[in-house]
């Protein structure tokens, strides 16, 4: 089979396609034909050297979605579409950045689809970190409202749209003026224009501040995010698009804002209910969802696919496609 080897951090150029021996499952293991995977910004990271506990070389790739292969001693037979993610995929053992990876079942969604794979690669990884950031830790409520900071990543057009099906209002920010207009298109009440300080601006929409926010962006724009938000409203970090993830000298009585409280969400397969995805791909089916553009790239231009994410050239989510499919955009960079 083939598969995508980081054997050292570094450029897009570390990221070798080699020929090795398809992986056997052992008991509890499934091992899936990858049809698709979507890209994420924790394999950046893991590229340019910035993943803690990460072991090297490895394949990457902390989700993918194919076809059972094989699962003995689990519930799932051959030809079952399924998705995995997390739980140390592409981090302390190899991920999906192959033609099949071999996972544990615990990591295993099982789904039914008619869907293009390239589709379907990129909802799970997006849909759990979106589901679980607004219902477990900001318990979203009809009727609040919702600052999105770094809207026109894969995750703040997910979010965007689990928050509008909840009933919320939502605003989102974007860097690019000409992004706003996608925003809008994909149902952000208001889209702003992020030149670093947008918390007047929010205010000048919500005056005493929204009710929650989710950190996309990182740490340079933290204190302006806790700044949109209300008294006894909430904050959830839960995304780092500007690759800086940490706060030198964190004093936390004069970096919080009284009474805005600050949290974070990190999940896992366990965290996105089998049914929740299900639901979610039978409404993109339908038409009824959206879940933001996708740029699609076959297989072998894996470098040009981290090289659009490292440089910020593309909207929404990347996926590469594995099995015999063609992608349906070319990248629009190279």
């Amino acid at each position: 089979m083939r598969a995508i080897v980081l054997r050292e951090p570094g450029p897009v150029e570390n990221l070798e396609i080699i020929e090795r021996p398809v992986p056997s499952p052992g008991p509890g293991e499934v091992s899936i034909r990858v049809k698709a995977f979507g890209l994420n910004r924790s394999e950046l990271h893991l590229r340019l050297g910035y993943a803690e506990g990460a072991r090297l070389p490895i394949v990457p790739g902390i989700e993918a979605v194919g076809v059972v292969a094989a699962a003995p001693g689990t519930d799932l037979t051959p030809g079952r579409q399924v998705a995995a993610l997390m739980g140390g995929m592409g981090r302390t053992f190899d991920g999906g950045y192959a033609d099949y990876t071999v996972v544990p079942r615990a990591q295993v969604i099982p789904f039914r689809s008619a869907l293009p794979w390239q589709v379907i690669g990129a909802v799970p990884e997006t849909l759990q970190t979106a589901y679980g950031a607004l219902t477990t830790v900001l318990d979203l409520q009809a009727g609040q409202t919702l600052l999105i900071r770094g809207g026109t990543s894969a995750l703040g057009y997910a979010a965007a749209a689990l928050a509008r099906d909840l009933g919320a209002t939502v605003l989102a920010t974007t860097r690019q003026p000409s992004r706003r207009a996608e925003l809008a298109a994909n149902g952000v009440d208001h889209p702003i224009l992020d030149d670093g300080a947008v918390a007047a601006r929010v205010r000048d929409i919500v005056p005493d501040g929204v009710d929650a926010a989710l950190e996309l962006v990182g740490t340079p724009t933290l204190p302006d995010t806790l700044a949109a938000t209300r008294i006894r409203g909430t904050v959830c970090f839960a995304g780092m698009l500007s690759n800086e993830w940490t706060v030198p000298d964190f004093y936390p009585i004069g970096y919080l804002p009284t009474g805005v409280r600050l949290t974070a969400y990190s999940g896992s397969a366990a965290d996105l209910p089998a049914p929740v995805l299900q639901d979610a791909l039978d409404r993109l089916a339908a038409g009824t969802l959206t879940l933001g553009p996708v740029t699609v790239y076959p297989f072998d231009r894996i470098r040009d696919a981290h090289r659009d994410i490292e440089h910020n050239r593309i909207s929404g989510k990347a996926v590469v496609v594995t099995q015999g499919e063609t992608a349906s955009a070319a990248s629009p960079s190279s």
